[in-house]
């Protein structure tokens, strides 16, 4: 049996008699026999492991925690996933502004593990017990709380020193070339005759859905899948449209008919009008394609941010040349810290060069000239007088937000 699974057992076994002994009781004649644990000493471990939750307080990055086509990726939010995993709970992240919430926060009870380097140099809340993944060099590591020794006991048991390399590189390979599996079509059947594909039928049948041109969603469908409706990619996503399950759930498309061509691309087209709707403060309904084609790709909600920052430095916020720009710039923290950036850290240029791709072949379908790359240049951002230009951390939350919870201090 494994070393750390019987360290658990040995736990449950240890608090399981501890509270036997300890609990408060009253007698028949009234008499009551005081617990000598105070009440505010939390949840034992078997508490932990039923509630079957655990939350963790981080920022948003690159290294830390971000959404990329609806996958969670960072190398700290990764490894809390695997420990996670080790001991049979879920993950629920909890977005923070700057390491002093997280530590406020940590110390208020609202959730259990800190999972960001921080510095214990220049950390020395009382409240906090520095345990698990680390980086000796920088004297950065995990926390949790100072009252919490068994759940810091039971993160040194759980980590090994070369888990951060090995995370890191799992995380590379998910997110190298060739992430879709699929086979690659000629992105024309039959040129002269004006055949894309083999499901033109049903790009045209479904493309009044969309409101669009049948040959924008044939554009996008290559770039999705080149026209194979088995592909599957790294993150989950299927199909033709490459459709990710729990989109798929919110469309009503079974998964079990997830990879049926025309099942497919009906439900692509009934999220294409529902992005439509999400955008429908931009006028021209050309630049409103493109900026529903990036939110396809890179969420709504980073594309909003774009916008936000846009705005905020002065450019045309309903012109995707302009926004695509700032899209670019989500990788940067001067910009996914931002103030009125909500949803944090961003893979930018992917989203900039499907919308580029499906752009060119759109282009080549209708037989007109393609008029370029959107931006040829990351531009270089002065910061907006008397703003401030040392940003907040990023608050992106993809979970439903929560009160904080009574003498709560490890629930997982």
């Amino acid at each position: 049996m494994n070393r750390f699974v019987i360290y658990i057992i040995c736990l449950l076994v240890v608090f399981s008699c501890k509270h036997k002994d300890n609990e408060r009781i009253v007698t028949p004649w009234g008499e009551v026999i005081e617990d000598s644990i105070p009440a505010s000493d939390g949840f034992s471990v078997s508490d932990m492991l039923n509630s079957g939750e655990m939350i963790i307080l981080t920022l948003s990055g690159p290294q830390t925690y971000y959404d990329y086509r609806g996958k969670r990726l960072g190398v700290q939010y990764l490894m809390c996933e695997k420990f996670a995993r080790e001991i049979g709970v879920a993950v629920r992240v909890e977005l923070c502004k700057d390491t002093a919430e997280m530590v406020s926060r940590l110390c208020n009870g609202e959730a259990d593990i800190i999972a960001y380097q921080l510095d214990k140099s220049t950390t020395t809340d009382s409240c906090l017990l520095f345990c698990g993944p680390q980086v000796d060099s920088l004297h950065t590591q995990w926390a949790v709380s100072s009252d919490n020794k068994e759940l810091a006991v039971m993160i040194n048991e759980w980590y090994k020193p070369d888990m951060f390399e090995k995370t890191k590189k799992e995380e590379r390979q998910l997110l190298a070339g060739n992430v879709v599996r699929r086979r690659v079509y000629a992105p024309f059947l039959n040129k002269s005759k004006g055949i894309i594909s083999h499901y033109d039928h049903l790009f045209k049948k479904h493309a009044p859905t969309a409101r669009w041109d049948w040959r924008l969603i044939a554009a996008q469908c290559y770039q999705e899948s080149c026209f194979d409706p088995q592909a599957k990619s790294w993150a989950g996503a299927m199909g033709l449209m490459q459709i990710m399950p729990q989109t798929a759930k919110h469309l009503g498309l079974p998964l079990s008919k997830i990879n049926h061509p025309e099942s497919n691309v009906a439900a692509a087209t009934r999220y294409i009008n529902e992005l439509t709707g999400l955008f429908r403060d931009i006028p021209s309904a050309s630049e409103r394609q493109l900026f529903v084609l990036a939110a396809y790709n890179g969420g709504h909600n980073h594309v909003r941010d774009a916008m936000a920052l846009t705005r905020k430095y002065g450019g045309n916020q309903h012109r995707w040349k302009d926004v695509a720009k700032y899209v670019l710039l989500l990788r940067e923290p001067q910009f996914y810290n931002d103030p009125v950036v909500r949803y944090g850290y961003m893979r930018g240029d992917e989203t900039v060069t499907y919308v580029d791709r499906i752009r060119q072949r759109y282009t080549q379908y209708r037989g007109v000239p393609y008029s370029g790359p959107t931006v040829t240049s990351i531009p270089k951002v002065k910061p907006v007088p008397g703003t401030k230009s040392t940003p907040k951390s990023d608050v992106y939350d993809p979970m439903t937000p929560r009160k904080a919870k009574k003498k709560h201090r490890f629930k997982i």
